[in-house]
């Protein structure tokens, strides 16, 4: 199947010294299914590889002549178990008890919040919930979580500047010395 494509272009953000990644990731939420990004930036956006790979994405970059940068997300075929469990989980509340503890690391500066939010899952108990605010999507967290076995999900809250995550606290703590 060949994936249809939501052109964006954040090249105007980025000349203004804006950031797009928020726009970024509300135009890859809104996508439908098999539905494909096509975006256009001043750089290869290398990040965004590995944000959007962990969301199903698949990613093809070629360099414009103008030194700017065409980049295809595609959804790959079929989510893994893992995220089909996740997504599962996530649309049915009751699986997800009321979180133990609260973090608001909003006035933090990068790398605090993500420092504060692993030493609290150190100290939690398997199936335990974590709540914590953040001032941008924590994408290096992302990955960190899911190698030490943790389930998350999150989002952006109605004032678009509170991202909002919740972390279960997986089997695979246990292993993590």
């Amino acid at each position: 199947m060949t994936a249809m494509f939501v052109d964006l272009d954040v090249r105007p953000i980025l000349r203004d010294g804006g950031e797009p990644f928020q726009e970024i990731m509300q135009t890859v939420a809104a996508l439908a299914p098999g539905q494909g990004l096509r975006l256009f930036a001043t750089f290869k956006p290398t990040p965004l590889f590995g944000v959007l790979g962990s969301r199903g994405f698949s990613h093809e970059a070629r360099e414009l002549e103008n030194g700017d940068w065409e980049v295809l997300f595609r959804p790959i075929g079929v989510p893994s178990a893992a995220e089909s469990a996740l997504s599962a989980r996530s649309a049915d509340n009751s699986e997800w008890p009321d979180p133990v503890q609260h973090l608001d690391n909003r006035e933090l500066d990068p790398p605090e919040p993500m420092v504060r939010i692993l030493a609290a899952t150190e100290a939690m108990k398997e199936g335990e919930v974590l709540s914590a605010l953040l001032c941008r999507e924590p994408v290096f967290l992302l990955p960190e979580l899911a190698k030490r076995g943790h389930a998350w999900r999150g989002g952006f809250e109605d004032d678009g500047s509170t991202y909002k995550i919740l972390i279960r606290i997986g089997s695979a703590k246990k292993d993590v010395a």
